[in-house]
């Protein structure tokens, strides 16, 4: 039996300290964070490496105070498997410098507070905090205030370990698959490896060898460049660190410091042949057609579908122009994400498809808007003007501007979904040029308009649309159920997200919008003063649901996943994944999110079945799950590694090889086949439905 970790206290002491004894108004001075981590364990620089995260302090100091940066010590390399994170062992003191105010109070101590938080890792990972304290007395009037003896020494150990602002100049050069990094020192000797810590996250492959070159001008070293580095890091700094060979007047180690480090216009990609791009582009296009099957979309397209019943017979002219203003919302709404999703990237944002809906804020706002477009079916409330198209006046002549409205909303809607081709075609997409990426995200908003724009342009469909009639009425109600669940739907995401306190401030939310529209509904027909009040009410109640929504990011995050003898599997770290393979166990991952469909059909349907289960069990697979339902740089590396931008994505590690990578869409079937090929694993194939009791 695995023995518990040992209590978070034990693994890392936490102490804040202080250089000078007193502070004089207006005069620097220094503070420590002292961790004293437990042998064995390790935490994390800035750039932690392949896995982990940086310790981070919040500082809450009183007024007129400021701090700056933190001053980082020059990190070490600490392998676990096949990874290398950037981190500390044993003990390290961050520094930081404080500036008080011009004048204090005379006589007060002065209290400094900071939230310090940290992950501490061994074999596993566990995170703490800690809420530190330090009072200090203000100097006399007219006096410097002395150093404090007890942490001299410590101080001294500090500023030892930080490494030296460079002397030298640097340049670095991107390409597709290395980055080079030359420094001009012409009087380097004896310098025997060479190691560069970079400040950005996903620049280069951690564990890949350094490899350097010394010139007669300087060096250089050549560092494998990341699959997960999608444009030029938005900070080029880092810290390099020499070992020098040994002799009398040779140090065994420098470290220095590089910001700022201009960075060359080296191609970042190169551009795919033709006929990948058109390939790419037809599985965009297959991928989104299948997009209108989703749950997602269908309610939308279900609503927009029946609008078109209500011009069958009319002029073909204008339905044909409805269809061509639905696929210019959908094609919009694509380019918009698109760009926005590939300006995130190249700026260093570790986001994939789907990256809209890993914000609460985002999920409420769309949640909202169904709701308020389910009342309207339901006839709670009717909308006009620029509104009309999202499902509603169904029983007249939507304007284009509507159609171009439910277009754009097909297409938000559609982007929690993922479907056969989807995936490998959004995945190429991201590796290729912003222009090539750009085109291959709009042959996706292509494919899922292509049916309803069929509809409108081929004569002969429309005819055999049903005329209108008064059943449309109560099919226009019977749609917004749909609509409903998916708000149902949407509402489960946010609870995944946020806490309870996020939930409560949602669903109020949905309270004000629904008296909002009813109290618009009532100022259609009210007398002057009647229809005043009902709007004001309206006014009101959306101020309120936009505070409400605020409120989420006020409220915390949701609770942590279950442990694995709760839920039957493990939250996937890379920590834990490099754990379970340096024992030769095969592990199961399953990159999941609460918004994305597919995923949650493949679970109940595959994955979750006493079959599957039961295999896993007698294979003694480990089933790590991932939660992308939030943001998650960790599983983000992960999907991209394996050329994808968003969930599902299921892999299969038995060995030593590369993981086998399951399809999207699972059966039981598909996943047993897959078990059963794993190296010494039984052949006797465990059946897919139990055995008849006798």
């Amino acid at each position: 039996m695995a023995q518990a970790a040992p209590p978070m206290r034990e693994l890392v002491q936490a102490e804040l300290i202080a250089e000078p004894a007193a502070i004089a108004p207006g005069e620097p001075f220094w503070i420590g964070i002292r961790l004293r981590i437990k042998q064995g364990w390790h935490v994390y620089w800035r750039n932690p490496g392949d896995s982990g995260e940086a310790v981070s302090v919040a500082w809450r100091l009183p007024p007129g105070f400021a701090a700056d940066p933190i001053a980082w010590p020059t990190p070490s390399r600490i392998p676990v498997a096949h990874l290398v994170n950037f981190g500390y062992e044993r003990e390290t003191t961050l520094l930081a410098r404080i500036v008080p105010p011009a004048t204090l109070a005379a006589g007060t101590p002065i209290r400094l507070d900071a939230d310090v938080a940290w992950l501490v890792c061994e074999k596993e990972c566990i995170p703490g905090e800690a809420r530190l304290s330090l009072v200090l007395p203000d100097a006399a009037p007219g006096t410097s205030p002395s150093l404090e003896v007890r942490t001299r020494a410590l101080f001294d150990t500090a500023r030892a370990a930080l490494p030296q602002p460079t002397p030298w100049p640097a340049r670095m050069d991107v390409g597709s698959e290395w980055v080079t990094l030359s420094v001009s020192a012409p009087n380097l000797q004896r310098i025997r490896s060479g190691t560069f810590f970079p400040y950005a996250e996903t620049l280069i492959q951690h564990a890949a060898p350094q490899q350097l070159q010394l010139t007669s001008s300087g060096l250089t070293l050549r560092l494998q460049r990341s699959a997960l580095s999608t444009g030029l890091p938005p900070d080029a700094g880092g810290v390099l660190v020499l070992d020098t060979t040994s002799g009398p007047t040779a140090m065994p180690q420098q470290a220095f410091a590089f910001a700022n480090i201009p960075v060359s216009p080296a191609a970042l990609h190169a551009t795919a042949s033709l006929a990948a791009i058109l390939q790419a582009a037809l599985l965009a296009v297959l991928g989104g057609i299948i997009l209108n099957l989703m749950p997602c979309v269908f309610p939308v397209l279900s609503i927009k579908v029946l609008s078109l019943v209500g011009l069958s017979g009319g002029n073909r002219e204008e339905v044909r122009r409805h269809g061509l203003a639905y696929t210019a919302g959908v094609l919009a709404a694509f380019a918009a994400l698109g760009t926005v999703l590939l300006g995130l990237r190249a700026a260093g944002t570790e986001v994939g498809w789907g990256f809209q809906l890993q914000s609460p804020l985002t999920v409420a706002v769309l949640a909202y808007v169904l709701f308020a477009m389910g009342l309207s079916l339901s006839g709670v409330f009717y909308l006009g003007g620029s509104l009309q198209g999202i499902g509603t006046r169904l029983m007249r002549h939507p304007g284009l501007a509507g159609s171009f409205s439910t277009g754009v909303l097909a297409a938000v809607v559609a982007t929690p979904c993922t479907a056969p081709f989807m995936a490998t075609a959004v995945g190429f997409a991201l590796t290729q040029p912003a222009a090539v990426a750009l085109a291959v995200i709009l042959a996706l908003g292509l494919g899922l308009a292509l049916p309803f724009l069929a509809l409108t342009l081929a004569p002969q469909l429309i005819a055999r649309l049903p005329r209108p009639g008064a059943w449309m009425e109560m099919l226009k109600q019977l749609l917004a159920f749909p609509v409903y669940a998916t708000v149902a739907w949407l509402v489960w995401v946010l609870t995944q997200q946020v806490g309870p306190a996020g939930v409560l401030a949602a669903l109020i939310g949905f309270v004000l919008i629904g008296l909002g529209a009813w109290s618009f509904n009532i100022a259609q027909t009210a007398a002057p003063w009647g229809r005043r009040l009902a709007l004001g009410t309206v006014a009101a109640s959306l101020v309120g649901a936009a505070a409400a929504i605020v409120g989420l990011d006020r409220a915390g995050p949701a609770s942590a996943p279950q442990p694995q003898s709760a839920a039957g599997y493990e939250p996937f770290t890379s920590q834990r994944l490099a754990e379970l393979l340096a024992t030769d166990r095969p592990v199961f991952v399953n990159m999941t999110a609460a918004w994305c469909i597919t995923c949650l059909v493949n679970e109940h349907t595959a994955l979750s079945t006493a079959a599957v289960r039961a295999a896993f069990a007698a294979r003694n697979v480990a089933y790590l799950k991932g939660d992308w339902t939030s943001r998650n740089p960790d599983i983000t590396r992960v999907l991209e590694r394996h050329g994808r931008s968003g969930v599902p994505l299921y892999l299969l590690y038995a060995g030593a090889a590369e993981p086998i990578v399951l399809p999207q869409v699972l059966t039981p079937a598909i996943v047993l086949g897959e078990i059963d090929r794993i190296p010494g694993a039984s052949q006797r194939r465990a059946s897919l439905t139990p055995p008849n009791k006798e």
